[in-house]
């Protein structure tokens, strides 16, 4: 999957969910759809994990410090 920013691809992602939604679809196309958002999802997930962890790695670093 090409790198794009978070922000897109939950732009993105709310696209299909709307398309999907619309029911206008064929089997083949609501399938490619799905198949797409789940990608998508995934790397949101991914990229929100990696913002929690950066934070909790952050809050420890000021705990310890006592700031």
């Amino acid at each position: 999957m090409k790198q794009i920013s978070f922000e897109k691809s939950m732009k993105e992602l709310e696209e299909i969910v709307e398309k999907l939604e619309d029911g206008d679809n064929t089997l083949e196309e609501s399938l490619k759809l799905f198949e797409k958002g789940a990608k998508i999802a995934g790397f949101c997930n991914e990229v929100l994990k990696n913002a929690e962890q950066k934070v909790t790695d952050l809050t420890k670093v000021t705990i310890e410090k006592g700031e």
